[in-house]
């Protein structure tokens, strides 16, 4: 019954409502992502980090046109820490679409079949224990060990290698000599856990929170002696590409075994959705006994030639699923409730929670989302609550365990100002967030569009950190993002320069001058992620850049689309992945003159690169634009886009003068017809199979 509660309440959500949680849930799941995956130190329980990622699936199923491109939905895993080389996985290391239900499940299936266009007896199923480790990549050449590598952000991730090498079970050389990367899941055993938490407690060292932590920690040492140390465990679970002799996946696990390779022995091959569901409780039954943390089952399926012919979403593999197990739930304390001012000006505001330990993590704040939420649930300072694991925010806040007590508090008021610069705090309409009208005088706005402008995935300009950015914006030196590149040439001519003051000195000052000059070369893609337009993340950035080439293409078609040309519209929204609302905020942007005027300004200090859009071998379609009409006999039309992107091209719902190529299925119509006006090359289904199967 609480599913059924919890998504009807989804389904009255507002479209303006809707809008503001999804820009909420991916802000905090990011910070969540990076707590996990980069620090090792998560404040919630993958059941509570889980409910997150539901609630935003949710509400994305509702309003689709919504998505924003830095939707969690997109990502994948983190970016390589510092200290470790840089690995590029062969092919991606994915995340996985996670069920919670077994309607999940079955939707699953059903969603496989209707892609692949399968009868109900068509799918064989394995399901296999989903371990909660670290996922580890092994690249065996000639038969040898020669790399190992996190997941990294999915492409990219840390060279481990001479920590893996300390694993015992992990061989170092396998009788196959051509490349092959061997994809698992690194752990440690419940026994073996608790032996070296008892070592640690002697030796004076904290305790690891729980093994998941452990076994990241251990992995990601920058000193393999102290990896060696530790009782690291590998599962293996698949390939990064299986070898060409392989049918099923059940086989190559089968293979992994015959090169030594730990294999989870708790895998079955599940014919029909009953087998499944029957494997997945009785897992979820074994669970307690194991000496190994599992938190679900995974679903994939068996077939290799079915899950090439299925592909990939932005972030998993349509052919596989996480089946999670039910969360937990704890009580505490709401020690208080505090409000966050974002980089839009939003207020968010925070449950301060007494820590408690959920499910080996400790748990010390949560998200209270926004005004209606306060009042629904009527939470107040020195309430008892319930925490459950899983739920519409991070963790959620069931309800108040006593609310009858007599010395309750008062009921939570939002100011009327700012508590970061005082300005006058406006409720956004149909909407339940506060939005601080300060703008750029609001320093926790206009500083947070600063630190986004250098950040890591935009500008990257090292030595002009949060700290820097906040002193700078204080001090007048900053106040938009002209000012970073000026910021040099200022200094030379003030009688106080930068060396002079506290904490600086000539070595420090010059080593930030050069960092900025440094970066005034920019790609495309990184650009338009750095200026900080709303619903504009990585993903859309890349998926901009790619489509207009260069800035000079980009601009000018942003500055017709926005002046109402009604071509340049469409072809804006032709883009896969750019709907309505993130075209809206896209051109609301260009229709605002202050921010031309800041562009100009920055084309004299900067050069942006023009964007080479990803290919795949000698793809003859890649960078090509290409609009699928009919009906296809041979692939459906979902597959036959995931295909063609795969390759490196554009799919476009329309034709226009900047279409390469029109295939067309039966019942072809207007679009077949118009391409036959504007002289764009027509291809049979049979004729676009003989041109991408040259990459094959």
């Amino acid at each position: 019954m609480k599913e059924l509660k919890k998504l009807t309440r989804i389904e009255e959500l507002t479209e303006l409502e809707a809008q503001a949680e999804l820009r909420y849930l991916a802000k905090e799941i990011a910070y969540h992502d990076s707590l996990y995956h980069e620090k090792d130190q998560p404040e919630i329980d993958d059941a509570t980090y889980d409910a997150l990622r539901q609630r935003n699936t949710a509400i994305e199923i509702k309003f689709p046109h919504l998505i924003r491109p830095d939707s969690p939905s997109k990502k994948v895993g983190y970016k390589a820490a510092p200290g470790f080389a840089k690995v590029t996985h062969l092919t991606p290391m994915l995340s996985l679409d996670n069920a919670f239900t077994e309607i999940d499940v079955i939707d699953f299936i059903e969603r496989t079949r209707r892609f692949l266009n399968l009868n109900s007896d068509a799918i064989e199923i394995i399901a296999e224990p989903k371990i909660d480790g670290l996922s580890c990549s092994l690249r065996y050449e000639n038969g040898f060990l020669k790399q190992a590598a996190t997941r990294g952000d999915g492409e990219i991730g840390e060279d481990v290698t001479e920590n893996v090498k300390t694993i015992k079970k992990i061989p170092h050389h396998i009788p196959y000599t051509d490349i092959v990367e061997i994809r698992g899941e690194v752990y440690i055993k419940h026994s073996d856990f608790n032996e070296l938490n008892s070592l640690r407690t002697k030796s004076g060292e904290p305790q690891f929170a729980n093994p998941r932590n452990a076994a990241a920690g251990s992995l990601r040492q920058l000193d393999a002696r102290i990896t060696a140390t530790r009782p690291l465990e590998f599962f293996a679970y698949g390939y990064s590409k299986y070898p060409s002799n392989l049918k099923t996946h059940l086989e190559g696990l089968e293979r992994l075994k015959e090169w030594r390779f730990p294999v989870n022995p708790l895998i079955e091959l599940c014919p029909s959705i009953n087998s499944i569901l029957s494997f997945y409780k009785k897992l979820e039954t074994l669970r307690v006994g194991l000496d190994y943390d599992i938190d679900g089952v995974v679903y994939k399926i068996n077939t290799l030639a079915l899950q090439q012919r299925l592909g990939n979403v932005a972030r998993a593999p349509r052919y596989a699923i996480a089946h999670k197990f039910p969360p937990e739930q704890a009580q505490t304390i709401l020690e208080n409730i505090i409000l966050q001012v974002g980089r839009t000006g939003v207020l968010t505001p925070v449950a301060q929670l007494t820590p408690i330990n959920v499910g080996g993590v400790i748990v010390s704040r949560a998200t209270l989302h926004n005004e209606d939420e306060l009042k629904r649930k009527d939470i107040r300072i020195g309430d008892h609550v319930l925490i459950q694991r899983a739920g519409d925010v991070i963790p959620q806040v069931v309800k108040v365990l006593n609310p009858d007590r007599p010395d309750r508090s008062m009921p939570f008021e939002f100011p009327d100002v700012c508590p970061i610069c005082e300005s006058y705090i406006e409720r956004l309409p149909e909407q339940a967030a506060r939005r601080c009208t300060g703008g750029l005088y609001c320093s926790a706005q206009a500083a947070l569009r600063l630190k986004h402008f250098v950040s890591r995935d935009a500008f990257d300009i090292e030595g002009l950190g949060a700290k820097h950015i906040e002193h700078f914006f204080e001090q007048g030196l900053l106040k938009t993002p002209i000012d970073i590149f000026t910021l040099e040439a200022r200094d030379r001519n003030s009688i106080n320069s930068l060396a002079t003051r506290e904490g600086w000195g000539l070595k420090s000052a010059k080593n930030l001058f050069s960092a900025i000059n440094n970066h005034r070369h920019i790609s495309l893609e990184r650009f338009i992620y750095a200026l900080g337009i709303p619903q504009i993340g990585q993903t859309t950035a890349k998926l901009l850049a790619y489509h207009y080439g260069s800035y000079p293409q980009w601009k000018m078609a942003m500055q017709k689309a926005a002046e109402g040309q009604e071509e340049e519209c469409q072809n804006l929204l032709s883009i896969d992945g750019i709907g309505p609302s993130v075209g809206e905020d896209l051109l609301s942007f260009f229709k605002e003159r202050h921010n031309i005027e800041i562009l100009e300004k920055l084309e004299q200090h900067i050069t942006i690169t023009d964007s080479i859009s990803p290919t795949l071998g000698h793809s003859p379609i890649s960078g090509k634009v290409i609009v699928f009409t009919g009906t296809l006999t041979t692939l459906t039309r979902a597959e036959a886009k995931a295909r063609a992107e795969f390759l490196g091209a554009k799919v476009a719902g329309s034709v226009s003068s900047k279409t390469d190529y029109v295939v067309y299925g039966a019942d072809a119509g207007s679009k077949a017809d118009k391409a036959k006006e504007l002289g764009i090359e027509l291809l049979t289904e049979d004729q676009w199979l003989a041109l991408i199967q040259q990459v094959d």
